[in-house]
């Protein structure tokens, strides 16, 4: 091995420019004045107020604390390089810089965040899937779609509530709703709202011949008390249904299921992960409010009469992404052009690279 002086890595340049753009003097001037609302007498006469500060206060708290830690790892990085360097061991210096390495990834994720400006980015989000035409093909498809979100969520550390399902008749799902929680959950995951479109030799095909199928997905951010969504009473149809699902003691028994529809828009959404139907309706309820709260940041992008077109039409030339496992393996994003044969980590969760590049490309 031919040693060198520690080069300057990549990682310490980032550090020097993220002191603007995650801007620390700002971020504690920002969390004094925050802490000083907080400690006002009259702090909680206004709840819903009360409750951002408490939410901003948090979330700059971490900010701040991520930035300290980040800095920590950098040190610890270049030590480990000057020391393998100056006590000339291969090991020591291969560790440093496969941390700088780490830490340059970590960088580029945080820079993503902190780019994560709109109204709803920082918040959890409700993700919905959906068969297109196929049959059991399709719905195949759209479970395995459905796990490799819920793989990504639990790769990031987020946690995942599935809120309701409806099972093929033979294998797969008809759609599902999972609630994923987590710090940009929305933000990270609306780019994947849109039409999936998979090929393969089809298991479900006695003559191994290629199908195509399509699944629809819709992520919409969850809407919190600070903002304010009038739903009208006459403008819902609230059905009652027995609940679906594998088994249990109270599946299929009582119709505690809960599915609304709101005429004027025509979004439907329902919910079936509770025993009681008064939380099903209140959870189904919050539902509707994250698709017309997301329907309308979707008008002020612009784009509404767009999605819409990729929501409503689960077919051919309205895919936002292909994954193709035969006669080769690729998965492409439509969109951004980002592709890569590592089709199993895909479907595993390693979804990073898409979200990464669709956030570029809409800044």
């Amino acid at each position: 091995m031919t040693w060198s002086k520690t080069p300057s890595p990549p990682a310490s340049g980032r550090c020097r420019y993220c002191g603007g753009l995650f801007d620390k003097d700002h971020v504690k001037e920002r969390l004094q004045d925050l802490n000083a609302r907080c400690e006002s007498p009259d702090f909680w006469s206004d709840p819903a107020g009360a409750q951002k500060v408490s939410k901003d206060k948090v979330a700059l708290e971490k900010r701040l604390s991520t930035f300290d830690q980040v800095h920590g790892l950098l040190d610890d990085a270049l030590t480990l390089l000057t020391m393998g360097e100056e006590e000339r061991d291969e090991t020591t210096w291969a560790e440093g810089h496969a941390a700088l390495l780490s830490l340059q990834k970590r960088l580029a994720r945080l820079e993503l965040e902190v780019l994560l400006s709109g109204d709803a980015d920082a918040n959890n989000c409700y993700l919905s899937v959906n068969a297109g035409a196929g049959g059991t093909e399709a719905q195949d498809w759209t479970e395995m779609i459905l796990r490799m979100y819920v793989r990504y969520a639990e790769r990031r550390g987020y946690r995942c509530t599935l809120m309701e399902e409806s099972q093929g008749e033979e294998a797969g799902l008809k759609s599902a709703t999972v609630l994923i929680e987590g710090d940009y959950a929305y933000g990270w995951l609306k780019g994947e709202s849109g039409v999936h479109r998979l090929v393969r030799i089809s298991p479900f095909d006695s003559g191994a011949r290629r199908h195509t199928s399509f699944a629809s997905v819709w992520v919409s951010p969850v809407v919190d008390e600070t903002i304010d969504i009038e739903i009208l009473d006459k403008d819902l149809r609230v059905d009652t249904f027995r609940a679906s699902g594998a088994g249990g003691q109270h599946v299929n028994k009582t119709d505690s299921a809960i599915r609304i529809t709101h005429a004027p828009t025509g979004i439907v959404v329902q919910c079936q992960n509770d025993r009681s139907q008064h939380r099903n309706r209140d959870q189904a309820m919050q539902m509707l409010k994250a698709r017309l709260y997301e329907q309308e940041l979707k008008k002020r992008e612009d784009a509404a009469t767009l999605l819409e077109a990729e929501k409503t039409d689960i077919g051919f030339g309205h895919q936002i992404r292909s994954y193709v496992l035969h006669p080769y393996q690729m998965i492409k994003d439509v969109r951004t052009s980002v592709e890569t044969s590592d089709t199993q980590g895909v479907l595993d969760g390693d979804i990073d690279a898409f979200l990464e590049a669709n956030l570029m490309r809409k800044l």
